[in-house]
């Protein structure tokens, strides 16, 4: 017997030893891949920056766990706005870096803004001298949009390129709803606020169908304009070929004809034509450097002076964060955590200034409203201006809206001032169809106010239905009284451009919805201005946290999971994740009704 408990006890000593010795490994490994990953990179002499267009480009990026990364499970396909426009800048401004390659041509951008954005940083690096050349397999519209701006655009011989202008489809669920017995009731303010109608319609109303129509052909004449000029092509005969030929279907010869290529050629070709570029013997390698390369190559840009901080408020407003792995991942404002941090940054005296960058389609009313709150306070201690990214509407403009001074992009959708609540009733299904009923007591009227609102219809519902149009109604006052008091209008002249309609940022700043359409340097600069500061430097807030932080990030990121989820369900993935969300939301919304994404 003691023979027995001493080999029992040896044996669990040394898989403790084991355990122990193999945790060691895992930690000094990981804080070496660590180390080494934030390492500085040194740049050789006639590098290129490879810039790969595929994936997904987002307004920033999000962190993933270091597990993940060192498990390779790290989702390396999304790239930050923020991150991507940062390394144009330092290859502009490195001696060793030659030009820029834009590789691919299948990427997918969160917002027509987003790719316009980029395509202004590639702008701005060919004022340096450099060059940027393009080459694909295959070009997307939105990546082409993008590779334009090269000075020479390469397509493979057996390639295509795809434009066929600016649109979308929306879903529409009522017939499906019908079959299992679920009935949506809306109630909402404003004729243009059709998010509802995704739940209430089999289609789209003349008036989301105006709206729509209004921003999609003004996203399109610019992207016409742009391509236009960079490829000294008019717009209209643009325009005019891709009704005319339809371009997705054209010879690839044809791309050349009309000037939207500059030459066919196979990879090995572009390889040769690469390396007689960059005057080296076509036995030797190109130096290249990725974007991961050039995140950790240094900045020439000095932190001196006063702090302007750059706050990013990204993703839907929400009260609380979603839960579950299922809840798909998105980045989110979550009302409370964003209202303390804009507090912290009101009583920080390191902090001159703030520049608010919005890309959000709105969310919770509630939420939405105690942000604007908390703006409204920051104000009366220092500056506040917004930058609006690819969407600042709805919820998004409603804390866009206290600030002293707003920017947006060109390509921005904004405005959406309007209110909705949306209340799935399910008696259809649970009575009707499978049998149940409810019964009960209560001490007031409206003790089941909920259940009322999901279980009953008609007659039985109607004061609770009439309840929430009260809420809705006072919620889309309140809206109007937030702008009309930012931007110094009339609460009737407010609510003439408002009724939930979406306006393109150049229409905005002809209604006095935005001040001027700009950069987030531009908004830097105003900032600065408005504090009267000399020298300064902007500082990005939320930080990404410490790689501690990492093990244990406190929202969910939906990294690895979310992307398999997405490869499962491929077009079914949003609407499924809206479902998932919708149980979550708050009742009083204040948001977009359709995503702005583009590829």
């Amino acid at each position: 017997m003691k023979q027995f408990f001493k080999m029992t006890f040896a044996t669990v000593c040394g898989i403790a030893i084991f355990l122990v010795v193999t945790g060691l490994f895992f930690v000094i490994s990981l804080v070496g891949m660590i180390a080494s990953d934030s390492a500085s990179t040194k740049v050789k002499d006639n590098s290129v920056f490879v810039i790969r267009l595929s994936g997904s480009v987002e307004e920033r990026c999000q962190e993933g766990s270091p597990i993940d990364a060192f498990l390779g499970m790290a989702d390396m396909s999304q790239m930050g706005l923020d991150d991507l426009i940062a390394s144009i800048r330092k290859a502009k401004d490195n001696d060793d870096i030659k030009g820029i390659y834009l590789e691919d041509g299948t990427v997918t951008f969160d917002s027509p803004a987003t790719a316009q954005q980029l395509r202004d940083a590639l702008k701005d690096f060919k004022k340096s001298g450099k060059w940027i050349v393009a080459y694909a397999d295959n070009y997307m519209q939105a990546a082409y949009y993008v590779a334009s701006v090269a000075d020479k655009v390469y397509l493979n011989k057996t390639g295509m390129l795809e434009m066929k202008g600016m649109g979308g489809l929306g879903e529409y669920w009522k017939g499906f709803l019908d079959k299992v017995g679920v009935e949506y009731q809306a109630v909402r303010v404003g004729k243009y606020k059709s998010y509802v109608e995704s739940k209430t319609r089999s289609d789209m109303s003349e008036n989301d169908r105006e709206q729509r129509m209004a921003y999609s052909q003004g996203i399109w004449d610019y992207w016409l304009k742009e391509i236009g000029e960079s490829r000294k092509v008019s717009a209209a005969s643009i325009n005019q070929w891709l009704n005319d030929s339809i371009a997705a279907f054209a010879c690839p010869e044809d791309y050349v004809k009309v000037k939207l290529v500059d030459k066919l050629m196979y990879p090995d070709e572009f390889k040769a034509d690469m390396k007689a570029r960059l005057k080296i013997d076509k036995d030797d390698e190109i130096a290249q450097l990725t974007l991961s390369d050039m995140l950790n190559v240094k900045s020439k840009d000095k932190k001196e002076g006063d702090e302007i901080a750059v706050y990013y408020a990204v993703g839907e407003i929400i009260d609380n964060p979603l839960t579950g792995f299922m809840s798909g991942g998105e980045q989110s404002i979550i009302g409370n955590q964003t209202v303390n941090a804009l507090n912290k940054l009101a009583n920080d005296d390191d902090v001159k200034a703030v520049v608010l960058r919005v890309n959000s389609p709105g969310g919770s009313a509630v939420a939405s409203e105690q942000i604007w709150h908390a703006i409204k306070q920051l104000k009366t201690k220092k500056p506040i201006v917004v930058s609006m990214g690819g969407v600042a509407a709805s919820g998004g403009y409603m804390i866009s809206a206290g600030a002293d001074y707003i920017f947006a992009e060109p390509t921005t959708i904004t405005g959406s001032i309007g209110i909705f609540g949306l209340i799935p009733n399910f008696k259809g299904l649970v009575t009707d169809k499978l049998g149940f009923t409810f019964d009960g007591v209560k001490t007031n009227k409206y003790t089941h106010f909920e259940e009322d609102l999901i279980l009953k219809k008609g007659q039985e519902n109607a004061d609770a239905i009439k309840c929430m149009q009260g809420f809705v109604d006072r919620g889309y006052i309140n809206f109007l009284n937030i702008v009309a008091d930012g931007r110094k209008m009339k609460r009737a002249d407010v609510d003439s451009i408002a009724q939930g309609r979406v306006w393109l940022a150049s229409e905005a700043l002809k209604i006095k919805l935005v001040d001027k359409l700009g950069s987030l340097d531009d908004a830097v600069k105003k900032a600065a201005e408005l504090a009267k500061l000399e020298e300064y430097h902007a500082k990005t807030y939320p930080n990404q946290g410490s790689w501690i932080d990492q093990f244990m990030p406190k929202e969910n990121k939906g990294t690895y999971l979310d992307g398999e989820l997405r490869l499962l369900l491929g077009d079914f993935y949003e609407p499924f994740m809206e479902m998932r969300r919708d149980q979550q939301r708050n009742r009083l919304q204040a948001r977009l009704p359709f995503s702005v994404a583009t590829k």
